[in-house]
C-alpha cells in the first residue's frame, strides 16, 4: 500500500468510526478534514472503499442496488451506505496507535492530529514530540543551507527561503504550545481532554491546512500570511532594498 493510500484508508476510517455514510457524504466529509488542496475524486476513494469491504473493514448497506456516481450532469449519488465492521474497528485502533516516525510526516502528522481528540495521551505525546523533533531537524538544514548559499541568491528567491524557514520555525512554537498543553493535563485520557489551543472543544477535528494544523510545505498558520508576503512581492518594485538579514 502507498503512502497515501495509507492515509486515505486511516482518514475513511476514522471518519466512520464516528458513524456510518454514503460515498457522496464521505467524501464531501473528506475534502473538509484533509482540506480543498488535497481533495479527493471519487475515483479516487471508490477504490479505497472497495478495498476496504473486501478486506473485511468496512461492510455495504443497500449493496444490491446499482450504483450510480453522482456527476455535474445527472445529480444523482450512491445509495450504498459504509459502515466499519469490528475488524475495522480493530484497525482503526491500530493506526490511531501508531507513533512511529511514518506519523511525523507531513501528511501522515495531519490525519493524526485530525483524530486527537481519539488518541491515547501517551501517543499523542509522542507524535508531537517525534513531529517537533523532525521540524527541528529540517529548520537546522534549512538555516545552514541559508547561510551556505545566501550571497548567491537574488532579492525574491532569498525572501523564499526566508519564508520557508520562518513557516517551520512557527510550526516548531506551536509544536512546543500543544506539548506544554498536553503536560499540563497529564490526569486527561482520551475523550476528556480540551481540544487543541483554538479549537475550544475537545474531540474537534480541525481541518488540515487550517490554522491549527498543516505541514511544512502548505502549514495552516502562515497559508494566509504566505499569500499576503506573495502579493507584497508582487507589488514590490524588483529594485527594492533588501531587509536586514538579521533576525
Amino acid at each position: 500500500m502507498s503512502r497515501r493510500s495509507g492515509i486515505l484508508e486511516f482518514a475513511v476510517l476514522g471518519l466512520l468510526h464516528d458513524s456510518p455514510m454514503h460515498g457522496y457524504e464521505l467524501r464531501k466529509r473528506l475534502n473538509v478534514l484533509l482540506g480543498s488542496f488535497r481533495a479527493f475524486s471519487y475515483g479516487t476513494l471508490y477504490p479505497c472503499l472497495k478495498g476496504l469491504v473486501a478486506q473485511g473493514s468496512l461492510m455495504e448497506d443497500n449493496a444490491g442496488e446499482e450504483y450510480i456516481p453522482a456527476t455535474a450532469l445527472n445529480g444523482k449519488r450512491s445509495k450504498i451506505v459504509y459502515r466499519l465492521t469490528p475488524e475495522g474497528k480493530q484497525r482503526f485502533e491500530e493506526l490511531l496507535a501508531d507513533s512511529g516516525p511514518d506519523a511525523w510526516e507531513d501528511e501522515h502528522f495531519g490525519v493524526h492530529f485530525a483524530f486527537f481528540g481519539q488518541t491515547d495521551r501517551a501517543v499523542r505525546m509522542r507524535v508531537l514530540e517525534g513531529r517537533r523533533s523532525r521540524l527541528e531537524e529540517r529548520m537546522e538544514r534549512m538555516r545552514t543551507a541559508l547561510a551556505r548559499t545566501r550571497e548567491r541568491l537574488d532579492g525574491y528567491t532569498l525572501e523564499l527561503q526566508r519564508h520557508g524557514l520562518e513557516s517551520v520555525e512557527r510550526e516548531v512554537r506551536w509544536l512546543n504550545e500543544l506539548i506544554e498543553t498536553e503536560r499540563a493535563n497529564r490526569s486527561g485520557g482520551r475523550a476528556t481532554d480540551p481540544g487543541p489551543p483554538g479549537t475550544g472543544a475537545p474531540g474537534v477535528h480541525p481541518q488540515i491546512g487550517s490554522p491549527q494544523i498543516g505541514n511544512s510545505q502548505i502549514i495552516g498558520p502562515q497559508i494566509s500570511d504566505g499569500r499576503n508576503r506573495a502579493a507584497a512581492h508582487a507589488a514590490a518594485p524588483p529594485d527594492r532594498p533588501e531587509r536586514s538579514a538579521e533576525r
